[in-house]
């Protein structure tokens, strides 16, 4: 008797809050903590649509997490960052995607610049592991 083979289509990104997540869950995998989005799209001074925020306590980890946000966003979202900045330290990270931009902090930067005080007019959405 043959066994039916199954198979899961994954759906492919719809729009940006579909990036969005997609970010978040490629922060989470990697164990970033502190992961949120900031929905920007009502505040009329606002650079982009999306911001994508998190912090991990070594550069090591802040450059593994922006790695493997790039690898998923080509991978998942046929989406190359725009412009990059920050690799060369690794304090602060930011990927832009024209309508997301992606902050990838060192915990103690994100504690000073606190991008989530200066943008709290936004809708934030926190985001958890499911462990």
């Amino acid at each position: 008797m043959k066994k039916k083979s199954t198979q899961v289509a994954v759906e492919a990104p719809q729009g940006p809050l579909d990036e969005v997540k997609v970010i978040a869950e490629a922060m989470m995998e990697k164990k970033a903590k502190d992961v949120i989005s900031l929905d920007l799209r009502n505040i009329g001074t606002s650079i982009s649509d999306y911001f994508v925020i998190c912090n991990a306590d070594s550069t090591t980890q802040v450059v593994a997490i922006s790695d493997y946000v790039e690898e998923m966003m080509e991978a998942r979202c046929g989406r190359p960052a725009v412009r990059k900045q920050g690799r060369e330290n690794a304090f602060w990270i930011i990927l832009d995607y024209s309508d997301i931009v992606v902050h990838i902090f060192k915990t103690d930067q994100r504690l000073f610049y606190r991008l989530e005080d200066l943008w709290a007019d936004a809708v934030k959405t926190t985001y958890e592991d499911r462990d």
